[in-house]
């Protein structure tokens, strides 16, 4: 009798450890990103991130992103046929998620139904920009413009403003503007599409093109828009995320931001990529970046609300009352007029996003020079 429960005080330990264990790996301890969003988010994300998977289930995790433009991140998930390098895809047109859903690339995501019905199906009018997607495949994160950033000091001296998309057609602004291709970036993709939606077909290429008559380079990043008009080498920069902006403005640099009449707002979607080694970690990164704690963390860096739940608001002088100021005290998208002339239906399917890019590349980066001269 007395070996018995001897032996049963030395089993109980065993017993309970395959629980405990269980329970300590809730999550896997590994994540990682592929996404177009710069790591002047996707950084503080991760790391706010692993404090979370700490605290919450004492999990150390190890994080990382593959920092790649969206078409560029777009085709590297098409290539891994549903064996991914990455959990999540993070960033860009909703569009190019919707392609993957329908490829089988994507899995449903699994936050909670009260978290997801507080996201709001779309924004803008008179066409409704889509927050989420109906079939659960992905979901937006945060609110960005894709808009202007200047330089004040060089405006001033060239004797020009900017309030709207045309004022960037001033023959003042010769060799002053940078973008990026849009078949390298989504946010000059997008807007590329807010033009030729506008005007259509034609007269949106003609305007693109009065555009590239004042461009002075096409940059190669997103990025690299807003930092060269930060230190001066051009006045203009178009279709630039608001946060990379705002982030030139944490660095110290004296830039300015604008808001165009019916930019593309993205939601910056998130997705897990089917097949991802650690599909547990991706959800939950997911389901934190929508609580408060995520929400306040990208309204730190520029970023708005997916939810009118919550608002841009902090103490005097915090980065979040800094991110108001910057884009002319908006502290929610759901508080304004939105304005979107963006149709996914139009410019999501494939053949158009390649006949946009295609006619990008022959028509105006392979002619930059002559548009330049006039020819």
């Amino acid at each position: 009798m007395k070996r018995k429960l001897m032996l049963g005080i030395l089993l109980v330990p065993f017993l309970l450890l395959p629980l405990s264990f269980a329970g300590a790996q809730s999550i896997e301890d590994e994540l990682y990103l592929i996404t177009p969003v710069s790591k002047d988010v996707h950084d503080p994300a991760l790391k706010a991130f692993a404090a979370y998977a700490k605290k919450k289930w004492n999990i150390e995790v190890k994080t990382s992103a593959m920092p790649k433009g969206t078409p560029v991140a777009y085709g590297q998930i098409l290539e891994w046929k549903g064996r991914p390098q990455a959990d999540i895809f993070w960033g860009g047109e909703g569009t190019l998620f919707d392609a993957l859903s329908a490829e089988g690339l994507l899995e449903p995501a699994t936050i909670p139904k009260k978290m997801w019905d507080e996201i709001p199906a779309t924004i803008g009018k008179p066409v409704g920009l889509p927050l989420k997607d109906p079939k659960g495949f992905w979901v937006g994160t945060t609110l960005e413009p894709y808009g202007l950033i200047y330089q004040p000091k060089l405006l001033k001296r060239l004797g020009v403003e900017i309030k709207d998309w045309d004022d960037l057609l001033n023959p003042k602004l010769k060799g002053q503007i940078a973008q990026c291709t849009p078949d390298r970036s989504s946010s000059s993709h997008a807007s590329y599409e807010v033009m030729l939606q506008t005007y259509g077909w034609e007269k949106g290429w003609e305007w693109l093109k009065k555009l590239a008559a004042n461009t002075g380079i096409f940059a190669a990043r997103s990025r690299d828009v807003p930092n060269v008009v930060a230190k001066g080498e051009f006045a203009v920069g178009y279709a630039v995320p608001s946060y990379m902006a705002f982030a030139e403005v944490l660095a110290g640099y004296d830039v300015m931001y604008v808001y165009p009449k019916n930019a593309y707002v993205t939601p910056e979607p998130m997705a897990v990529l089917k097949g991802a080694p650690h599909p547990k970690a991706a959800h939950a990164f997911i389901e934190f970046l929508l609580t408060e704690e995520g929400q306040k963390l990208f309204a730190e860096l520029g970023l708005y609300p997916i939810t009118p739940k919550f608002k841009v608001q902090g103490p005097p002088g915090s980065k979040q009352e800094m991110t108001v100021k910057f884009t002319g005290g908006m502290r929610s998208f759901f508080d304004i007029p939105v304005g979107n002339v963006y149709d996914e239906k139009i410019a999501g399917p494939k053949k158009r996003i390649e006949e946009v890019n295609s006619y990008f590349r022959k028509e105006i980066a392979e002619k930059h020079k002559d548009i330049v001269k006039g020819k």
